[in-house]
């Protein structure tokens, strides 16, 4: 035990190191750009917190691109875990085909987010054309159309998670519960369900993160429009950053902003699932 505590700091190292250029550093860089105006970094001038009150002031489109990712998120979150945790459920039984569905149902995950925007742009158009609409015509379009792409894609990565979890329930366990006279319901709520908490934990943490920082698939399915109307904030920011001259400050502080609620509710949702671990 001596010997690997004498060589942990030597297999730790790279990785610290690693971890030093490619996160830390260019977050606080990151930071500290944030208070300051500047086209290049060796050219950045200190100007306090002027960035941020223009966010929350003059700039309108930083808090409706966060409210239309906060009810995204909310959406897409809730309906990927449950659809994803009912085709796991479905999945691990002595069905025909499993494995075949299985790869079916992940292999959207594989095809990059900006192929998988116009994918859908051309499916959804194509329908609503026969209407004399388009994806772009109402923000309730793209709305939808967004949660229907992040469910197409993110579903069958969750369900692997979620079969991996299912499989690992003890059968001892289920046996009791089956002896003891417990109903498929009941066995589902008060059995399945809370061993398999650190799969909900993992899932519900990927798609949170994932529904917020969403860009390519924004980016190629509405580009925001119709007015910015379905410009999510990893948009908005990539927008107010190459946007304009002078505006990098301020977009490098709305980068911070966006790092700090993803954060806050990342942070928040781990530490409610880990005390649902320890209880059960």
């Amino acid at each position: 035990m001596r010997e690997v505590k004498r060589y942990f700091p030597i297999f730790v190292m790279p990785t610290l190191i690693a971890f030093l250029i490619a996160f830390v550093i260019p977050f606080l860089l990151g930071l500290f750009l944030s208070f300051t105006e500047f086209r290049t970094v060796s050219d950045a001038q200190f100007v306090g917190f002027s960035n941020y009150i223009n966010i929350f002031s003059s700039d309108q489109t930083f808090l409706s691109s966060l409210g239309f990712t906060v009810a995204f998120a909310l959406v897409s979150v809730v309906s990927i875990n449950l659809f994803a945790f009912l085709l796991a459920l479905l999945l691990t039984r002595n069905i025909f085909g499993t494995k075949l569905f299985r790869t079916v149902f992940f292999m959207p995950n594989l095809i990059g987010g900006i192929v998988l925007g116009y994918i859908w742009q051309l499916i959804i158009n194509g329908v609503l054309y026969n209407y004399g609409y388009s994806i772009t015509s109402d923000p309730k379009f793209g709305f939808w159309g967004l949660v229907v792409l992040m469910n197409w894609q993110m579903i069958g990565y969750m369900m692997i998670i979620y079969i991996a979890g299912l499989t690992n329930v003890r059968t001892d366990i289920l046996e009791a519960a089956k002896v003891d006279g417990a109903g498929y319901f009941t066995t589902l709520f008060k059995v399945i369900i809370p061993s398999v908490v650190p799969s909900f934990t993992i899932c519900l943490f990927l798609t949170i993160t994932n529904s917020f920082k969403l860009f390519d698939q924004n980016l190629a399915l509405t580009a925001g429009a119709p007015a910015g109307r379905t410009r999510m904030v990893a948009l908005d920011i990539y927008e107010t950053f190459y946007g304009s001259v002078g505006s990098e400050g301020i977009g490098q502080a709305k980068s911070v902003i966006f790092f700090l609620v993803v954060a806050a509710v990342s942070l928040t949702q781990l530490m409610l699932t880990r005390r649902k671990e320890v209880e059960n």
